[in-house]
C-alpha cells in the first residue's frame, strides 16, 4: 500500500498498515503529491498538482521501494495543472492537466513513466470556458481494459465526461444533467466496472453537505450518455472519490461530510469521516485516505 500526499510526502507499508514507511522525496519538499500509482512494492510513480509556471508540475519514479527517486517530468507550461495519473498496465500511462489555450492537455507513456510525450491538443474537443478537471482524489480520470478512458469536468456552464477508446489518440465528449454554479462544482471521480458500465459523482467542495441534487450519475453506454444515479444518505452530501469493490457488487464513495456506500441501487450512509480519496484491492481490503495524515483501513468482513 501507498499513500502521497503533501510536503513531498510518501508512505509505504508492505505488511497491511502494521509498520510503515515514510519518506519526502528530495527537492520535494514544496510539492503536493495528489497522485500515486504503484506497480508493486518496489515501483511507483506519484504526481504533483500546482501552476507549472511555479514549478509545481511533476512526475517522480521510484524503482526501489521508495528510497531513491527520480523527476521523470517536469513542465513549465503557465496554465498546466496535472490532475490525474492513471495507468492501464506496467508500461502504458496517461497524465491529464487543465486548458492550456483552449484544450486539455494530456501526456502518455509507454515505458512505465521513465518518459512522457504529448497527445496532440487537436484529438480533444474545445473546452469550455472556465472548465477544468479537479486534483482532490486523482481519480477525476479512469482507464479501463486496454485502451479505454474517461475523464470528467467541472467550472463550467455544464459538467462534461470527455472519452476515449484508442488510448487518447482520439476524443468524443458528453454532456451531463450537472450544471455547476460555481468553479467548486462539478463531477469529481469517476469509476468504471466496466467499458459500458460505470459512475460519476460530484457536488460542491465549499458546501459539501448543501450540494445540488443530482450529484451522483451513472452510464450504461460507455459515457454516451448520463442520468441520474440515486441521492447521498444524507442528501446533498459532496463527494470527492469513488470506487467499486472487486468480487462484490458495492461501491464506496468519500468526500469531507462523510462516505456513502451503495448496493442493490440504494445508497447509504458508511461513516462521517473525512476522506479525500478510497480504494479497493478486495471485498476484504479496502482503504481511505484524509487531512492531516489520516490512512484507515476497511474493517467489514
Amino acid at each position: 500500500m501507498w499513500v502521497s500526499g503533501t510536503q513531498g510526502s510518501v508512505l509505504r507499508t508492505t505488511d497491511g498498515g502494521k509498520t510503515w514507511t515514510v519518506t519526502q522525496v528530495a527537492g520535494a519538499e514544496k510539492l503536493d503529491f495528489r497522485g500515486i500509482r504503484a506497480f508493486d512494492a518496489e515501483t511507483a510513480l506519484v504526481m504533483s498538482s500546482g501552476p507549472a509556471e511555479e514549478g509545481l508540475a511533476r512526475v517522480y519514479r521510484t524503482r526501489d521501494g521508495g528510497e531513491h527517486w527520480n523527476l521523470v517530468l517536469q513542465e513549465n507550461t503557465p496554465g498546466v495543472f496535472f490532475d490525474v495519473i492513471a495507468f492501464w498496465d506496467h508500461r502504458h500511462g496517461i497524465l491529464l492537466s487543465d486548458p492550456v489555450d483552449g484544450r486539455f492537455v494530456l501526456w502518455q507513456t509507454e515505458d512505465s513513466g521513465a518518459t512522457w510525450s504529448h497527445i496532440a491538443p487537436d484529438a480533444l474537443p474545445v473546452a469550455l470556458a472556465r472548465e477544468g478537471a479537479f486534483a482532490a482524489s486523482n481519480s477525476a480520470l479512469v482507464v479501463e481494459g486496454r485502451s479505454n478512458v474517461w475523464f470528467a469536468t467541472g467550472g463550467a456552464s455544464v459538467a462534461r465526461v470527455f472519452r476515449s477508446n484508442d488510448r487518447g489518440k482520439t476524443w468524443a465528449v458528453s454532456e451531463t444533467p450537472i450544471h455547476p454554479a460555481n468553479a467548486s462544482s462539478g463531477i469529481f471521480s469517476l469509476a468504471f466496472r466496466d467499458a459500458a458500465n460505470g459512475i460519476a459523482v460530484g457536488g460542491d467542495y465549499e458546501k459539501a453537505a448543501e450540494s445540488p441534487a443530482g450529484n451522483i450519475l451513472v452510464t450504461s453506454d460507455g459515457g454516451a450518455t448520463w442520468r441520474d444515479g440515486g441521492r447521498s444518505d444524507p442528501p446533498g452530501l459532496y463527494f470527492s472519490s469513488l470506487t467499486f469493490v472487486p468480487g462484490s457488487t458495492a461501491i464506496w464513495a468519500v468526500g469531507s461530510r462523510g462516505s456513502n456506500h451503495e448496493e442493490n441501487g440504494a445508497w447509504k450512509k458508511g461513516g462521517s469521516e473525512n476522506f479525500n480519496a478510497v480504494a479497493f484491492l478486495n471485498k476484504h481490503a479496502g482503504w481511505a485516505v484524509g487531512p492531516e495524515g489520516v490512512v484507515a483501513r476497511w474493517s467489514g468482513k
